[in-house]
């Protein structure tokens, strides 16, 4: 469905944020904006796991290393 444009150590940073922002959401009571790291902790989880951004095919931006023919 979507080309994968997120390299490894890009997709590595962006699941431990991910993980790190979903624990800061469970654990940080009574937060003004409680949605914010729990939306953007999603987006960066999703992201890493599928191995694409839709952010970075817009730019034109790709971090996978090059494939050798």
């Amino acid at each position: 469905m979507f080309k994968t444009n997120v390299g490894g150590i890009d997709r590595v940073i962006r699941i431990l944020l991910g993980l790190a922002l979903l624990a800061w959401w469970y654990f940080a009571p009574g937060m003004g904006l409680r949605w914010l790291p729990l939306v953007l902790g999603i987006v960066a989880l999703g992201t890493g796991l599928m191995s694409t951004c839709p952010l970075y095919s817009l730019l034109g931006i790709n971090t996978c290393p090059l494939k050798k023919a």
